[in-house]
């Protein structure tokens, strides 16, 4: 790490400001706030293994504070320490505090950084990781790693249908509306019934997802549509309602709903009879959660009706103009900033040096999980079991255990070790096959989506402009209005001008543009 640390170029603000060198042999102060893993759990112990082996191997002596619990009282910490001029060397921030205070000249660019860390780089500061902390797509200002999982859903299709039926895994609109009707009209299940339909949803209409819901989002995503913002650029920024597509992409679903190739209950079913219709058989195609499909307890019904049954995982549809989604996502982030002063000081390699032990093999575990064979053991997966400890009590998510890994959510990334503990492996009851939540999580994150970063900061529409919104794009797909557009375009004039739908655009755009979420 030293030989490849030395061949690096340091950064132009290390030369801009003459950074001393430190001499061999010689602790480097590094002052690291942190968000804790379990605040109420207190903070890392004196005796946690990692201050000697971080002392030892990287010479420095790290210093540890834990942040406040509530992100409010944090923000305060922070601004409190930015007005002192004593701002740690590393800390963690929320959006607004990162952004006034590279506004204030208070934090170090760490673009240069990323070349120093190349592992750690490599599995948590991504393209989307890096624009997050950026204020102009340029010059980055805090290290981003990912939080949530995202991407946790995917279109689903029977292949047991299709292979019945011989039909081939469907790739434009034109191909699965094809598959939908076959799937309507065809008795894939062969029962001798018309009970099947092609594609099964429900209205789960939210902030982000607004109109018909994410369900629909598959098909709303083919015309550029998916999610109630577009946050693509700033050439496109605002309501996806205002796009000449979002017409079209309602004409589609009114074809599916007068073609009866969509689950007529699709209007009247709440998320747990939706989940029970796709068990009993009602639909082969639809949008669904990873967990929610494959894990044990989930899937298990499924299993048991249609052993025969099985669902693969595919790629939205492609439309008109080329374009497929799944669905629009944001991913949250944890930042951690350097100080402008900790650069002065020369720190900047050595708080890269940490940080890429912190993502090292020796680091992931230490900090993740503990010492092995005291706190935790492999398995032939390489993931954390309890398995052969000496002292179970002392396994890594015991009570007093969880102290020592206070700084697991500057390492986990949500890898598969992660979550193979959530999402494990399993053999069906009936059918007798593998099956693991995780491998769809993995396949359903491979498939076409659409950033969405910020949507989640937008803002949230009054009751009754929501009401509006909802109501009107529901009737004019289940005929309760005329679509045509002459109907659309005067409905949509009422939206904007009427009921505030263009006062609201407005307002998001301001926002996305002012807190970057659009470059």
């Amino acid at each position: 790490m030293k030989k490849l640390l030395k061949g690096l170029a340091v950064s132009a603000l290390a030369l801009a400001v003459a950074a001393p060198a430190f001499s061999a042999g010689k602790l480097v102060d590094i002052d690291l706030w942190y968000g804790a893993a379990v605040s109420e759990a207190g903070p890392i112990p004196n005796d946690w293994t990692g201050y000697k082996i971080i002392q030892d191997k990287l010479g420095i002596n790290l210093k540890l504070t834990a942040l406040p619990s509530s992100e409010g009282d944090q923000d305060t910490k922070i601004n409190a320490a930015a007005a002192a001029n004593t701002l740690p060397d590393l800390f963690m921030a929320s959006d607004a505090v990162w952004q006034r205070l590279a506004g204030q000249k208070l934090l170090a660019e760490v673009s240069p950084m990323f070349k120093k860390m190349p592992n750690r780089t490599k599995i948590m500061y991504d393209k989307d990781a890096r624009s997050n902390a950026s204020l102009d797509g340029k010059k980055i200002w805090g290290l981003s790693q990912p939080g949530s999982i995202v991407r946790n859903e995917g279109v689903l299709i029977r292949k047991d249908w299709l292979d019945k039926l011989g039909l081939k895994v469907p790739v434009t609109l034109d191909d699965y509306f094809n598959v939908m009707k076959a799937f309507t009209e065809k008795d894939p299940d062969g029962n001798g019934k018309a009970d099947t339909y092609g594609y099964g949803a429900f209205v789960e209409a939210s902030d982000t997802n607004e109109g018909l819901g994410k369900r629909l989002d598959p098909i709303m995503g083919a015309f550029g549509c998916a999610g109630t913002w577009d946050l693509t650029s700033k050439k496109t920024v605002g309501l996806n309602i205002n796009k000449p597509e979002f017409y079209d992409a309602l004409v589609f679903v009114k074809k599916m709903v007068d073609e009866k190739v969509i689950d007529p209950n699709w209007l009247a079913y709440k998320k747990d009879d939706f989940r029970a219709a796709w068990k009993q058989g009602r639909f082969g195609i639809m949008r669904e959660q990873n967990a929610a499909y494959a894990s044990e307890s989930n899937y298990a019904p499924f299993d048991n009706n249609f052993p025969e049954g099985e669902w693969i995982v595919c790629q939205p549809p492609v439309g008109p103009k080329g374009k497929s989604s799944a669905g629009t996502y944001a991913q949250s982030y944890r930042t951690y900033c350097v100080s402008a002063k900790a650069a002065k000081a020369g720190k900047m390699d050595k708080i890269a040096e940490l940080l890429e032990w912190m993502s090292s093999e020796e680091g992931y575990y230490l900090c993740g999980y503990g010492i092995k064979g005291v706190n935790f053991n492999l398995d032939a997966k390489g993931v954390p079991t309890a398995e052969g400890l000496a002292d179970p009590d002392k396994y890594y998510n015991k009570s007093e255990m969880v102290p020592y890994t206070q700084l697991r959510n500057m390492v986990y990334y949500n890898s598969d070790v992660e979550l193979a503990g959530r999402y494990p492996t399993y053999t069906t009851a009936k059918s007798g096959k593998q099956m693991s939540a995780l491998v769809a999580l993995r396949q359903m994150q491979a498939t076409n989506w659409t950033a969405c970063l910020g949507q989640n900061k937008m803002p949230k529409l009054d009751a009754d402009l929501q009401r509006f919104y909802r109501q009107g794009v529901t009737e004019f797909v289940n005929g309760v209005r005329k679509l045509d557009k002459a109907s659309w375009n005067a409905w949509l004039k009422e939206f904007n001008d009427k009921m505030g739908g263009k006062a609201f655009e407005a307002a998001g755009k301001k926002v996305a543009l002012d807190n970057k979420f659009v470059k």
